[in-house]
Order: C-alpha cells, then structure tokens, then sequence
C-alpha cells in the first residue's frame, strides 16, 4: 500500500481527535468527582478515618388532656467496645461482665473479636452504672447517650399509648402512629481513627447534637382512663369473661378520653418473653375490634325512622313474640311477646318487632343511604393503627328479612369507635366527628380538631326525642342498673350471640351496655362498655354490663365535681332497697307478679312454664325497681 501524504494527514487527524475526546474524558470525569462526587467520597473517607459514637434523639413525652405525663423517655446509656483498641482484654471483660451482670465468656468473646470494629454490649443502662463503668478509665469502652420509656402511672392507658422497640422506635398504639412526632433525630460523635479503628490524637472530633423529638398531648384524661380501667377489671373477674372493654368519648369534640380492655399490664413490667400474652394484652380493642352489636344497633334505627317522620312518639304497637317476614318467622328476644306498647315502652322493652317494623318502614335503599352517613362500612380515620371498617351485607343481595334483623342490630358487624362516634351524632347534636385521641403537638404549633365527617345525619330535634327515649330506658327500663340519682343519663342494653367460623357459638354472648350523661341538658360524654363472653351466670347487657357502666358515671360525675339536680333524683321509695325474693318453683307468671310486686323490672330468660332461678340470685340486696332475669 502507498502511503500519500493525504492519507498520513488523515490518520495524524484522527490521532490528534482521539487523543482531544481522552483528554475531555479525563477531564470530565475528574471535574464529576471533584465537583458531583465530593460529598460521597468524602463520606467514604470519613468511615475509613472516623469511628462514631450514636446519640439517642430523646423521643418526645405523651401527656393528658391536663398535662399529666402518661410516658416519658430517661436517659439511659448504651455500652460499646473496639477490640482493635482493648489493651487489656482481661480487665476490661473483668470490669464490664461484673458491672453489667453479663456472662464473662461472652463479654470476653466480643471484647476480643477479630475482624470487628466495634461490639454493642449492652443497651439502655442507667446513669449511675455508667459513672461506675467510666470510673475505670477502660481502653476500647465507650459509652453512648440513649433514652427508655417509662411510664409513671403503669396499666393506666397502656394500651392507648403502645410500644416501642428498645432503639425507640414506635411498634403499636399511638407510639406508632404519631412515630414521625415523636420519634427526634438521633445525633453522633465522629473520633478521628486510624483504619484499624484506634483513635488517633491527631484530627479533629465532631459533634452532631442530636434532635428530641415533639411532645404529644392527648384527649385522654388519664384520671377518666384509671376510672375506667378499674371498672373493666372488676367486671372481668366478676363475670368471668373473656374479655371486658370499654371506651369513653367527648360527644361534643369527639375526642377519645379512654379506652382499654381488661386484661392488661403494667407498662413498665411488660411481658416482652411471652410474645402471644404481649401483643393480645396490649391490643386496643375498641379501635381494632368488629362485633355484631345487638340490641344497642336499635338506637340508629329508632334515629333514622324518627327523622324522616316514619314514627311517631305517641304511636302504638303490638308485639305477639315475632314477626312473619317473607316466610320466615323472626322472634322478639322476648317469645311470649310484649303485648300493645307505645313507641317509649317498645324502646325500653327492647322489643325486636318494634324495630322490624320499623326497619321495614325505612326499607333497603333508605336504610343503606343512613348507614353511609353514619359512617358503618368504612372507618371514622380514627388516629390509630389497625381500625377496620366493619362488615356490612352489600345492599344488592339484602332481602326484607335480611334490614328486619339488621334493625335490631344483628346480620351486621361494627367496630366500637365507629359505633360510639354514631351514637355520639345521635345524641349529641346530629354531627358525625372524626373521634381523635390526640388533642395538640404543641411545639410544632398545632392543634388537632376533630373535623365534621359528611352532611349532618340527622336534626338537632330528632336528636333530643332521641335522648328523651333513651333517658326513658334508663328510668324506667332495662339500663336502671346504670343510674346515678340527681343525673340524667340515657342508654341502650344489647346482648349478642357469638359466632365462631361463621356459625352462631352456642352459649356465647356479648353484653354490652352504651349510655351517655346529660350536663345541663346537653349530652357530653359517652361510655361504651362490652363483655365477652360473661360466665359467671347471667349474660343479659342490663345485667352484666349496665352496673359498671353506673360505677364509670359516678366515679366520673365525683371526678368532675358536677353538682346533681333535685328533678333527677329519683322518688324515695325507688331508693329503697330490696331483698330478690325466691321465685324458683313458681309459675312463670306468678314470678313476674312477685318480683314487680317488689318494685323490680323483670326481663325472662326461655319459654318454659315455670322459674327454675333468677339472676341476681335469691337473697340479693338492689334497689327498688333494677333489673332481674327470670330463668325458665
């Protein structure tokens, strides 16, 4: 081949270019690092050239709704060891396995670990065992800030408030919703090392202050919560239940004053070894929960026929035991029937054909547009972990039979937030409010407000013969066991039948009472309370779950020093009390005769001919005029 001298031009160019895009290659990529990848080089050599110690954030205090401290964080100090920097292993495994009670041979594996930078030996230890640790002046021992959780009024709203893990990091309750609030930005000091981790006395040490996190204030009234609770407690081991819970709400803010189900634990003893008592104990139930409500569901329909004028206060009905509803014969709890009543009786009775009727009035359609407004079927954005929308029947496959019993609270599932936040609308003033157990974050400067869900459910006036028929049951009906003398309050007995596996537990119930307290004619707070599963012998809501409902009111009307009004005191003879005589062996109707001869309000359990007892038993102390069951 002839080498012109075009073609050597030609190739010189073509050097001369390929050595121009090298050069801009170069010198773009060290522009890159200089410029673009400073910061994360410089990083890198920091790790080689640095060791860091971590500061705990403190994590912010949970207080009540009158700044009581229901959880705080202590420092506390966590224990670390660099090998490569231990110069006397045997003291330093002598000294550490001594002061923080630890196995020797552990303590002396880590404290000469190859291969390892640095060892956490222990966590969360307090300020005077670190003076005693510090005191020895260890090579390779450091030391780091931390903080633990402490909580100064033990079982007292351990459920609401949660867990944490032991890095302080929020696992259930409202430490886990509010985390980002609480939670703080934890801190470090960076020591000059060299490459073995053996610090260095040249360079310089920084400090990164760490960041607390916000302190939470509740709606919770942790005097209303321990009010509660010790109501919860008795009743679980009076009754014998399963499980006893119960929640306290503001009608008028829709805040969340307590809540808790019985059993629980100290939170400062909790049981971390036993992870399944752990985790049922800390549940809170109220919030995470669904149960078919019974009877006390007949509150929202008495509201939804009341307002769109299906009802009138004045009106009559007749209750023969049951109702014939497409072919299908639906019983009153009740088999013998209630007889002609009025609307009031009908309601204190808890009669189910009353409340098919009117279910059937409202029909389907109506019925579901109510159900959506009240919020069931989807959560009330409760400020809590793990709520569930409850369970509904979609509306397509309701058949009449289907809204009848779904009118006195069966065929239907809620969760207890979402109902009491209803009922909360239906005695109040017809508002549906977000309930919320936060109030306000004061150092970010906001206050949470419980906000109106929708349109308003229903009027201000349904609400009042609403309260006016419920005051009625506890006057006069089933709910007597929950009376305070000189105090308004109203309420609605329920007892449901339990499924396991979708099939209907024999023997198994839910008694469950829900009430509200009238404060000079405004209803203020309401309390929820439902057994599980009561065993002792009675398993009707105006017995076994009405009485402690009373002991929440009186030990809240004392709390709150609220003056009692002369027109709610009940007449003297009703305050008398009376000895349950025995009924056993008796007619069934000349039972009835003999208790309501006595002044007491008879309800009749089975459809036998003749009483076979009574809860309470024979020889019970009441007052005139409080519920007895007669068992047949």
């Amino acid at each position: 081949m002839r080498y012109t001298k075009t073609l050597l031009f030609r190739r010189v160019r073509i050097f001369l270019i390929a050595c121009m895009c090298v050069l801009v290659a170069l010198s773009g990529r060290l522009i890159y690092i200089q410029i673009f990848s400073s910061p994360t080089l410089q990083l890198r050599a920091s790790e080689q050239w640095y060791r860091d110690l971590p500061l705990g954030a403190r994590r912010g205090n949970i207080f009540d709704r009158h700044g009581r401290i229901m959880v705080e964080s202590i420092p506390t100090y966590s224990v670390f060891v660099r090998p490569v920097a231990v110069t006397d292993a045997d003291r330093v495994t002598s000294v550490l396995s001594s002061i923080l009670n630890l196995s020797h041979q552990k303590v002396y594996n880590r404290v000469t670990a190859k291969g390892v930078s640095e060892h956490l030996i222990k966590m969360q230890i307090e300020k005077s065992t670190a003076i005693k640790i510090i005191a020895h002046n260890l090579d390779g021992v450091f030391l780091s800030q931390t903080y633990r959780r402490v909580y100064p009024l033990g079982v007292v709203g351990g459920q609401v408030m949660g867990l944490t893990t032991i890095d302080n990091m929020g696992q259930e309750g409202l430490e886990a919703f509010y985390n980002h609030i609480l939670r703080g930005r934890d801190g470090r000091i960076a020591t000059p090392s060299d490459l073995r981790g053996i610090p260095r006395q040249e360079g310089v040490e920084f400090y990164f202050p760490s960041i607390p996190g916000f302190d939470l204030h509740l709606n919770v009234d942790a005097t209303i919560q321990n009010i509660l609770q010790t109501a919860l407690a008795r009743a679980f081991y009076e009754q014998r239940a399963q499980s006893v819970s119960g929640i306290v709400y503001n009608i008028q803010t829709g805040g969340i004053v307590a809540s808790a189900s019985a059993p629980f634990f100290d939170m400062n003893d909790q049981p971390r070894n036993n992870v399944v008592d752990l985790l049922a104990q800390i549940r809170n139930q109220p919030i995470v929960n669904v149960l078919e409500p019974g009877s006390t569901f007949k509150i929202i329909t008495l509201a939804i026929a009341l307002e769109e004028g299906l009802v009138q206060m004045d009106e009559k009905f007749n209750c023969p035991g049951f109702r014939m509803i497409g072919g299908e014969r639906v019983r009153c709890w009740k088999t013998k029937g209630h007889g002609t009543q009025t609307l009031a009786e009908g309601v204190r009775n808890s009669c189910n054909a009353v409340f098919m009727d009117l279910s059937l009035r409202i029909g389907v359609d109506l019925f579901y547009e109510y159900l959506t407004r009240f919020g069931f079927g989807k959560k009330t954005g409760v400020d809590f972990y793990g709520e569930s929308a409850g369970l509904i029947l979609p509306k397509q496959y309701v058949r009449p039979v289907d809204i009848a019993r779904i009118g006195f609270g069966q065929a239907i599932a809620i969760s207890p937030i979402q109902f009491i936040s209803a009922i909360g609308a239906v005695v109040g003033d017809g508002i549906l409010r977000t309930p919320r157990f936060a109030q306000s974050i004061p150092q970010a400067g906001t206050t949470i407000i419980s906000e109106q869900r929708g349109q308003r459910v229903i009027s201000e006036q349904t609400s009042a013969q609403a309260r006016e028929l419920l005051v009625g049951v506890v006057e006069h009906g089933s709910g007597k066991h929950s009376r305070v003398p000189g105090f308004q309050i109203g309420g609605k007995t329920g007892t449901a039948q339990k499924y396991v596996d979708g099939i209907i537990a024999q023997g198994k119930y839910i008694s469950s009472f829900i009430s509200f307290l009238n404060v000079d004619g405004v209803a203020r707070y309401a309390v929820f309370l439902y057994v599980d599963e009561p065993s002792r012998q009675g398993y009707y809501g105006s017995i076994v779950a009405a009485p402690y409902v009373g002991q929440i009111w009186a030990g809240i009307i004392e709390y709150l020093n609220l003056q009692s009004n002369p027109e709610f005191m009940p007449p003297a003879h009703m305050q008398q009390q009376v000895t349950v005589p025995q009924v056993a062996g008796l007619s069934t109707v000349n039972a009835i005769a003999l208790l309501r001869s006595q002044g007491f309000h008879v309800q009749v359990e089975g459809d036998g001919l003749t009483a076979i007892g009574s809860f309470p038993v024979v020889g019970t102390q009441l007052l005139r005029g409080s519920p007895v069951v007669i068992r047949t």
